[in-house]
């Protein structure tokens, strides 16, 4: 399971940064920066400290606090549920309440790594864009077509560089004129998450024999 300080080292490293360099930038020292990346919390005072600079971190690195928190809080209290356990002496559980606990435990640790392993992916996933319509790709008396395409409805699309904005289900609507010969559209979608994906379509236009 991803954590969210290596979240943090992998976006920093891809971007180039050393620690001295979000050192500078956040008046962080560095010490606590490594403690971060390497998810080691007994480092610091308190968890308000931790957030604080979660926030700063994320912020320098182009990512969403908000995101980069509940990752935080899903492995804090995580931490903290192990420590819970630590402490319930086995002397008051009977075998069949230990079973359950155990059992219930282990379901919720897999309810946890498979929502939050698919939010991960989510997350660093570029947006996708399916064109509905026009179905066809070759035209002869047309001038014009009505390109029907649907993405996420929070992405934001251009159309050969014009903005486009979607309706509530994220469907699009673009009209475009044909000129003879090939005729290239290129599509720009920008998720929330800030990873861009770009589709191209080629449509023909040929004179009716």
């Amino acid at each position: 399971m991803t954590t969210v300080g290596q979240i943090l080292k992998i976006e920093r490293e891809s971007q180039g940064l050393l620690l001295s360099d979000i050192e500078k930038k956040i008046r962080i020292r560095e010490k606590y920066l490594i403690a971060l990346e390497s998810d080691d919390w007994n480092f610091f005072s308190s968890k308000i400290y931790i957030i604080g600079i979660l926030k700063n971190y994320s912020r320098v690195l182009g990512l969403d606090p908000k995101k980069i928190l509940a990752f935080f809080r899903r492995d804090y209290e995580r931490k903290e549920e192990v420590k819970f356990k630590e402490k319930i002496s086995s002397s008051y559980l009977i075998s069949n309440s230990s079973t359950i606990i155990k059992f219930l435990v282990t379901l919720s640790f897999i309810f946890i790594f498979i929502y939050f392993g698919y939010q991960l992916k989510l997350y660093f996933t570029p947006p996708s864009m399916k064109i509905i319509a026009p179905t066809a790709n070759h035209f002869t008396t047309e001038t014009k077509i009505d390109i029907i395409a649907k993405t996420d409805k929070d992405a934001a699309v251009t159309v050969m560089g014009n903005r486009i904005y979607q309706d509530k289900l994220g469907q699009i609507n673009y009209e475009f004129p044909l000129k003879e010969g090939e005729n290239k559209v290129t599509f720009e979608v920008t998720g929330a998450n800030g990873k861009k994906s770009t589709i191209v379509k080629l449509y023909y236009k040929t004179s009716p024999k």
